[in-house]
């Protein structure tokens, strides 16, 4: 092979030099473009977490609100009141038949079961956790002490909070539970005293998907009395428990045991008069999306 002479080795070296400076550009904008989709990728993560987040803590303040709407229909049957909400990134559903309570009295000589059907559904807002997440078993009570039976004419009538409950069969979800609850009122007049309470029941009503609305109707109410009571005792129990919703998912600070929770109470006795009770419950349709 012909050796080159000095003028090809001096132009080689001089090409070399040409070369290395396109070479850097190249790099450096291949680096800059994935930088770039790097930002962007990070930037929309960060909107949309933070708009998810937005979405769910407006959603807990339309869960407070319709806590207390349902109290406003429940004991005046024919009235209705319509809750607007906003959801891009999570939704709201009606769980029917989700929470049994039953009543049992005692009048001195041992407990009775009160015939008396008390079933109800809970409205539920779900954020999907791969959007939005506070931690598993994560629980902020919101309108209560949580406890399913409060005491005072304040006292709310739904029990509503924010849980974190995975995994279930449904999936993964950061959840607004609002929880139909009871409320006890003691009054005396003269010698003899009365304890009422009040307890709403959730049924479904129609779902048309038409809006992003819930309505309340207040259906019926149910009264039930029984004099010479020295004992109340409530129970609660998760009819849909292999599913998740169990006492885990329902986190009442009362007494727990196999069957679900218990909370008793004692009633004031005046002289030799046990008391009065009264237990009004009422009748409430929920209807999803009804008006568009």
């Amino acid at each position: 092979m012909r050796p080159l002479c000095q003028r090809q080795k001096q132009m080689m070296r001089s090409n070399n030099r040409a070369i290395s400076p396109a070479i850097s550009t190249v790099i450096m904008t291949s680096a800059i473009v994935v930088l770039v989709f790097v930002s962007m990728t990070y930037a929309q993560t960060y909107l949309s977490s933070s708009m998810a987040q937005n979405e769910f803590n407006s959603n807990k303040q339309f869960m407070q609100t319709t806590g207390l709407q349902i109290d406003d229909v429940a004991w005046m049957t024919g009235r209705t009141q319509t809750i607007v909400y906003t959801a891009t990134y999570g939704s709201v559903e009606f769980l029917p038949q989700s929470l049994n309570y039953s009543m049992e009295i005692n009048e001195g000589s041992g407990w009775q079961l009160v015939n008396l059907t008390l079933q109800t559904g809970i409205v539920l807002y779900n954020m999907p956790s791969n959007t939005y997440t506070l931690g598993k078993n994560y629980l902020d009570q919101l309108s209560s002490n949580g406890s399913f039976l409060q005491e005072g004419p304040s006292a709310p009538v739904s029990d509503v909070y924010a849980i974190e409950k995975v995994p279930m069969s449904d999936g993964n979800f950061l959840r607004v539970a609002a929880v139909p609850s009871i409320r006890m009122l003691s009054t005396s007049v003269g010698s003899q005293s009365y304890v009422e309470f009040y307890l709403p029941l959730l049924q479904s009503g129609t779902n048309l998907g038409l809006s992003q609305s819930v309505t309340l109707t207040g259906k019926s109410i149910t009264q039930y009395v029984q004099s010479g009571v020295t004992a109340v005792r409530f129970n609660a129990t998760f009819p849909l428990a292999s599913n998740g919703f169990d006492s885990g998912f329902f986190p009442f600070k009362n007494t727990l045991s196999n069957n679900g929770y218990s909370v008793t109470v004692t009633l004031p006795n005046s002289g030799n008069s046990n008391s009065t009770v009264e237990m009004y419950v009422g009748d409430v349709s929920v209807s999803m999306g009804l008006y568009g």
